[in-house]
């Protein structure tokens, strides 16, 4: 598909500053950025992998959607994204294909993103994260 790529891999953590201790200091990846996303609930470190990111997700609160990963299935893997250049355009061909969305619409992701999840019983397993970046002219849907 055009347009589509590997954004980042993201990381469940239940504290920050220890995780970004051990990426910064023994793997020597850089931080390139630290923002809190409100509206997803969690702090979110971006660290550079030169071609993608990883990101360590933090919860603002315990029963935000990553602190209840935290609490069911403990730190790790939380999801993979693919970046997209038209999020709407791509929803909605999730949804003509059968695909089961999380989020029909997209939301505010961290860097100002536009971002859906689609859920984990339409993807082998795995929660799955849809990300257009800021800036990125939006679809005319």
């Amino acid at each position: 598909m055009s347009g589509t790529r590997l954004d980042h891999i993201a990381i469940a953590v239940p504290n920050l500053k220890d995780a970004l201790r051990f990426y910064q200091e023994e793997l020597g990846l850089e931080c390139i950025s630290v923002e809190e996303v409100v509206e997803q609930g969690v702090r979110v470190a971006k660290l550079d992998l030169g071609n993608t990111h990883i990101e360590l997700l933090e919860p603002l609160s315990a029963d935000s959607p990553v602190g209840k990963f935290l609490q069911n299935r403990g730190p790790g893997l939380h999801h993979i994204c693919v970046g997209v250049d038209d999020i709407l355009k791509r929803l909605d061909t999730l949804k003509v294909q059968g695909a089961k969305l999380i989020d029909e619409q997209p939301k505010l992701g961290a860097g100002g993103a536009r971002i859906a999840f689609v859920h984990p019983k339409s993807t082998g397993g795995v929660l799955l994260e849809l990300s257009q970046p800021a800036g990125n002219k939006p679809s005319d849907h």
